[in-house]
């Protein structure tokens, strides 16, 4: 079980949501649903839509802590960190390398398999090259090197022609990465200052190909089995690969790292580890509350546990 959640120490809570990344929306859905808990549990609470004036907002503010509920480009990409890192104003989750490093998708792998820890094979490419050959044998995902929340991602599969809507994407990178589709079952697990959580399965709703942005935010989108039915060993290894997947990264606070395992007919029976994300969504449907839900914290204590745990050099 988690321990109780810390004493409230911080009075005045700057709520960092919105922001100009493709995840824009989503970061305003847990930025408000923040704001509320935090109130709630008797915070006086800011909320504060971030644009490029940001440092000189929360210089006039001037608040305890900020509670970076920010997605995407420049929120967990350790810019604002570096932001906040210089006002000396603590704030929630991780810090700027792990931000970084954990947000940059072939760095982040680089990093856990130093630490044994399983990844899908891939390689670099131009969005050009991604859409105008197969640049490795199908089924293969492409997918943007510094998004979350399913941003852009394409599955190719067998039989299919290059993902030519790659090639017409402006609004991604040139840089993408097409890294090996690995079949099988949607699999999180989260961090929680040291405690691991349960495991959830994520099972799409029918219709959507894989847990995509869709999947993710409608209402209905997917279905969460929370504990995931599996066997004891692959549990274990979840767990484990998941609380060794936040120290190799250096993340602090709350993280949750998504894998893949192929228990398909006949298939390869591997565990991967996707990726490992350091803002995870604060939303109705997101999966870091219910898990902490199955451990027993209501959201009020989830929020008031990352703002209390708030510091600089994360």
């Amino acid at each position: 079980m988690i321990g109780v959640p810390p004493r409230k120490s911080k009075s005045d809570i700057s709520v960092l949501l919105g922001g100009w990344s493709a995840e824009r929306e989503i970061s305003l859905r847990s930025g408000e649903a923040v704001s509320e808990a935090l109130e709630s549990e008797g915070y006086r609470v800011t909320k504060v839509d971030v644009g490029r004036d940001i440092a000189t907002r929360l210089s006039d503010l001037g608040p305890d802590a900020c509670f970076n509920a920010l997605h995407g480009e420049f929120g967990e990409d350790g810019c604002i960190q570096g932001i906040l890192e210089c006002l000396q104003i603590p704030y929630t989750h991780s810090g700027v390398l792990a931000s970084a490093l954990a947000m940059h998708k072939e760095r982040a792998k680089d990093v856990l398999r130093r630490f044994e820890i399983p990844v899908a094979d891939a390689q670099l490419v131009t969005r050009n090259q991604a859409g105008s050959s197969h640049v490795m044998s199908p089924p293969y995902v492409v997918k943007p090197l510094a998004e979350g929340s399913s941003v852009g991602v394409t599955i190719v599969r067998a039989g299919d022609p290059p993902p030519s809507a790659v090639a017409q994407d402006g609004a991604l990178e040139d840089i993408v990465m097409a890294e090996r589709y690995i079949a099988g079952r949607e699999l999180t697990c989260a961090v929680i200052g040291d405690f691991v959580t349960e495991i959830t399965e994520i099972l799409p709703a029918e219709g959507l190909a894989f847990y995509d942005y869709e999947a993710k935010y409608a209402p209905g989108g997917s279905r969460h089995q929370i504990p995931a039915i599996l066997s004891p060993d692959v549990k274990q290894f979840i767990r484990k690969y998941t609380l060794a997947a936040h120290h190799a990264l250096g993340c602090r606070g709350v993280s949750r790292a998504d894998f893949r395992f192929d228990d398909t007919p006949g298939g390869t029976g591997e565990l991967v580890c996707l990726e490992v994300n350091t803002q995870p969504g604060m939303t109705a449907t997101s999966l870091v509350p219910e898990l902490a839900a199955q451990a027993g914290w209501t959201f009020g204590e989830l929020v008031r546990w990352i703002v209390e745990d708030a510091s600089c050099k994360r």
